[in-house]
């Protein structure tokens, strides 16, 4: 377009913009994922009400104390602690813990590691 309009200097500059503009868009892609695994992103809030959903169908879980997430690649690492009746005999709070924990790794494929903690309600 730079030729036929009497300006041939314009297509190798605008060969340049565009080739300046594709490794922008590359170094962004690349930085921000770099960001996000040194800050320990969370996942998507879709998947952390998925995981609330699924271990308050857990028999004895009485509440959920904290729930936290972060992606590692394309894994998932997740730290729950959940409440359940203060008089249940270690083995038991252990059973539930074992359970949320089957449950997080079976029904959510994205997640390589939970970690269940039992606190007394």
């Amino acid at each position: 377009m730079g030729v036929i309009s009497g300006f041939p200097i314009l297509d190798p500059i605008a060969s340049i913009v565009v080739i300046c503009i594709f490794i922008g868009k590359a170094s962004y892609g690349i930085f921000k994922d770099a960001i996000d695994k040194m800050v320990d992103k969370s996942c998507d809030p879709e998947t952390i009400t998925a995981m609330e959903q699924l271990i308050m169908k857990q028999n004895g879980v009485e509440r959920i104390d904290m729930l936290q997430t972060r992606l590692f690649g394309a894994k998932i690492y997740v730290d729950i602690e959940v409440a359940a009746d203060g008089k249940l005999t270690l083995a038991e709070g252990h059973d539930i813990a074992q359970e949320v924990h089957d449950a997080i790794e079976r029904e959510i494929p994205l997640v390589k590691h939970c970690m269940v903690h039992v606190n007394p309600a």
